[in-house]
């Protein structure tokens, strides 16, 4: 296999296992690197295992069902993956105060579904950031943090 292939294996297995319909937070420390940067824009940036599974943690208790699928192919060039996806969940769970914009009170039952893009670097088999652009605006409209105009 190819550098490429790999890392799309990679990132492949943490999309499925982290950001899929269920989550396994062991995958973190399979696949992350130690000081690994997880971000986007919705929340502050989040860095090392310990923190990305905090923030994981309290995102899916909050949003029970939160999950996001795959929208296109990978693409991989050398050591970095892109791929976009689809998503979202229902604010059925705990109070959820990790918005950059503000909060939501416990079950709210507010939906979001948005999609994004996400650049992930590899190194040496381990994923060190994931960064990824997203419709944050879509999705806060929905849980009514923002307003439209």
């Amino acid at each position: 296999m190819s550098k490429e292939s790999d890392n799309k294996a990679i990132v492949g297995r943490w999309f499925t296992h982290f950001w899929g319909e269920t989550c396994n937070l062991d995958i973190v420390d399979e696949l992350a690197a130690p000081d690994m940067l997880l971000h986007y824009s919705l929340h502050e940036p989040r860095r090392g295992r310990d923190d990305i599974k905090a923030f994981m943690a309290d995102f899916r208790a909050a949003f029970p069902d939160l999950h996001f699928w795959g929208a296109a192919e990978l693409i991989a060039e050398g050591d970095y993956v892109v791929g976009q996806w689809d998503g979202g969940g229902t604010h059925t769970g705990a109070a959820f105060s990790d918005f950059l914009v503000g909060s939501l009170p416990a079950a709210s039952g507010r939906k979001m579904r948005f999609t994004g893009t996400t650049v992930l670097k590899i190194e040496d088999g381990r994923i060190v950031s994931e960064i990824g652009l997203d419709d944050g605006v879509k999705a806060l409209t929905q849980l009514g943090l923002i307003k439209q105009a």
